[in-house]
């Protein structure tokens, strides 16, 4: 049978082990604790220094260039003027715009659509979008054309803008982002003298 002194070392040599092992594991937990830690910091400096914004669009001016109501045949003919802001405030990289589409609607009949190129925003500027949207005598329903009579009354012609762009950046060692921005909002002219009635459009967050 072993001796006692043999068992004892034998134990010894085991629990040696196995401390070795639990102090390897430990310090490799604490390496890489460290290192999530170090990145965290690190990342959030790069966000202070760099401070990335979300680019946006928004329309900044309007005009009704011409509206031709057939009360006979109950048709609208118009064109449209619309100027849509692409802003990019990051001062330390450029923006790509892509897939610009908005569609132009008066009482929920879609009159038309506004396209754009792919196109990039240098750092810290913005660029401007002149999209004419024009249509020829659109046929109106009964209610349509009730309610283009109704704002001819008010002195108030008012479509609806919808549709968006996607926008790509990069922000240094932060990566890459990609968002998608969206325009959702009521376009008002007078009736009188086919002026634009300012008001906010924009997909910029509040």
């Amino acid at each position: 049978m072993p001796s006692n002194s043999k068992l004892l070392s034998s134990r010894s040599d085991e629990d040696g082990g196995r401390n070795v092992l639990v102090w390897c594991c430990a310090v490799i937990c604490t390496i890489i604790t460290l290192a999530i830690i170090i990145a965290g910091i690190v990342t959030f400096i790069g966000y202070l220094v760099i401070h990335p914004r979300v680019p946006y669009v928004s329309v900044v001016y309007a005009h009704l260039d011409r509206m031709e109501i057939d009360h006979y045949q109950g048709a609208l003919g118009m064109q449209v003027t619309i100027v849509i802001r692409a802003n990019n405030g990051n001062h330390m990289a450029h923006a790509g715009f892509s897939h610009s589409n908005y569609t132009l609607s008066l009482d929920g009949k879609d009159i038309a659509l506004l396209q754009a190129p792919d196109f990039e925003v240098s750092k810290n500027s913005s660029v401007d979008f002149n999209y004419v949207a024009e249509a020829s005598p659109v046929p109106l329903d009964p209610e349509q054309a009730d309610e283009v009579e109704t704002g001819l009354q008010k002195d108030l012609i008012m479509f609806n803008l919808k549709g968006g762009t996607r926008v790509r950046w990069r922000v240094g060692r932060l990566g890459s982002f990609r968002f998608s921005c969206r325009l959702d909002c009521r376009l008002q002219f007078h009736a009188s003298n086919l002026s634009y009635i300012p008001s906010s459009c924009t997909s910029k967050t509040k």
